[in-house]
């Protein structure tokens, strides 16, 4: 199965690195950090089944699963897994990602 990443994820990820790196001071905590997510998207790769649906508070066809103090929103598709976006937990998800 391949792994896609939105262009908001992709911003998401860019951003997520620029906050741990300016807060730390350390480029290497950012990049251990982003490693983490990273193995957390190939995990999702591998079994994309194991997050929870969202169907009934996010988007149809939305999974969540957590990457430390991150959550990853994905969707399952037949050939590929796509991530939508990767936010801190303390966002206002609903109202990045709409509500049904």
């Amino acid at each position: 199965m391949r792994l896609f990443l939105s262009s908001p994820a992709r911003a998401d990820i860019d951003e997520i690195w620029s906050y741990i790196a300016t807060e730390s001071g350390s480029a290497e905590i950012a990049d251990r950090v982003i490693a983490s997510i990273s193995e957390t998207f190939r995990l999702l790769r591998r079994n994309p089944n194991l997050g929870r649906r969202r169907d009934g508070d996010l988007r149809q066809e939305i999974r969540s699963f957590p990457a430390g103090n991150h959550m990853i929103f994905y969707r399952s598709r037949a050939a590929a897994v796509e991530i939508v976006r990767v936010l801190h937990g303390s966002r206002d998800i609903g109202r990045i990602l709409g509500r049904p």
